[in-house]
C-alpha cells in the first residue's frame, strides 16, 4: 500500500499554508517529517487524512484519489494519532482503544466479538494489555500516548499518521514510543510521524522529509537528508551532526546545536 501527495497545495479556503508538496509513504517504512513551528506539518497531515480538501494537487491512496473516497473508507486505510488528546470522560483504556473500531461499525451498531478481538490484539501488540481496566484520564502521559497508538492500530489500517507522538513525554517514554514505531514498521505498517527532535529521525526513520514555510525543502533517506547544512537551513541555527559509539559496538548519529558547545 502507498500513501502519496502529488504537487499538493494545502491550507484553508481563505488561507493557503503550503504548496507543491510531493512525497510518498510505503507499507513497512517510517517517514519522519521535520520542520519548525508554523511550517505546516499539522495542516499537511489533516489534508493527507482527508480532514481538509487539497487546495491543489491530490492525495492518492494506493493510486486512488482520496477525494473520491468516503471518510470511512479512508479511515479503514489510514489511522491517526493526534498531537494531544484531552479526555474528559472516565473511559477505561479498553473502551478508549475500542473507539478505534468506529470505522468498521454501522451508525447504530454495537461492537462485535470481532471488534473486541481486534482491540485486544492492538493492546497486546503495544504492550498495554495490563492497563485494560485502568481509567484513561488517570494513567501517565506516556501510557496515554501508547493507548492512542493502540487505538489507531485497532482500526486495522495499513498506514498510521502520528502528529508529534513524543510531545510532552519524558526521555524514557519518548524512547518507548519510538521503539513501538519501529516495531510497527517491522510488521509491515507504514508510519508517517512529525517531531521537533532531529535525533528521533536518526533513531527510528527510514526516510526524512523537511518542511519549511509550507514547502518541502528536502526528502530522502536519513543519511542523505540529515546533514548539518540541511538542518541548519531548516531551523536557522548552526548545528553539528556527530557520530557516537554505542556500548556493545556500532554507532549512531546525533544532532548538536553548536551554540551550546
Amino acid at each position: 500500500m502507498k500513501l502519496s501527495a502529488q504537487s499538493l497545495g494545502f491550507g484553508y479556503r481563505d488561507h493557503g499554508v503550503g504548496s507543491d508538496v510531493t512525497l510518498e509513504l510505503a507499507s513497512g517504512e517510517v517517514l519522519c517529517l521535520l520542520g519548525p513551528n508554523g511550517s505546516g506539518k499539522t495542516t499537511l497531515f489533516k489534508t493527507l487524512l482527508g480532514l481538509l480538501p487539497p487546495l491543489s494537487g491530490a492525495v492518492l491512496i494506493d493510486g486512488r484519489d482520496a477525494s473520491t473516497l468516503t471518510r470511512e473508507a479512508i479511515a479503514r486505510q489510514i489511522s491517526y494519532v493526534p498531537q494531544a488528546h484531552g479526555a474528559f470522560f472516565p473511559y477505561t483504556v479498553l473502551e478508549t482503544v475500542l473507539m478505534g473500531r468506529t470505522a468498521h461499525l454501522g451508525l447504530f451498531s454495537a461492537p462485535s466479538a470481532r471488534d473486541y478481538a481486534a482491540t485486544a490484539a492492538a493492546m497486546e501488540r503495544i504492550g498495554i494489555s495490563h492497563l485494560a481496566d485502568a481509567i484513561y484520564t488517570q494513567i501517565s502521559g506516556g501510557e496515554r500516548q501508547l493507548v492512542l497508538i493502540a487505538r489507531a492500530l485497532a482500526q486495522e489500517a495499513r498506514m498510521v499518521v502520528m502528529d508529534e507522538p513524543t510531545a510532552n513525554l519524558d526521555f524514557g517514554n519518548q524512547v518507548r514510543v519510538l521503539e513501538r514505531i519501529r516495531a510497527l514498521s517491522a510488521d509491515g505498517i507504514g508510519v508517517l510521524l512529525s517531531t521537533h527532535d532531529p535525533d528521533h529521525a536518526f533513531l527510528c526513520a527510514d526516510r526524512v522529509a523537511m518542511l519549511h514555510q509550507g514547502r518541502l525543502v528536502a526528502c530522502g533517506d536519513v543519511v542523505t537528508v540529515m546533514t548539518a547544512p540541511q538542518l541548519q537551513q531548516l531551523y536557522g541555527i548552526p548545528v553539528s551532526v556527530t557520530e557516537v559509539s554505542l556500548q556493545g559496538g556500532g554507532s549512531r548519529k546525533i544532532c548538536l546545536p553548536l551554540g551550546m558547545l
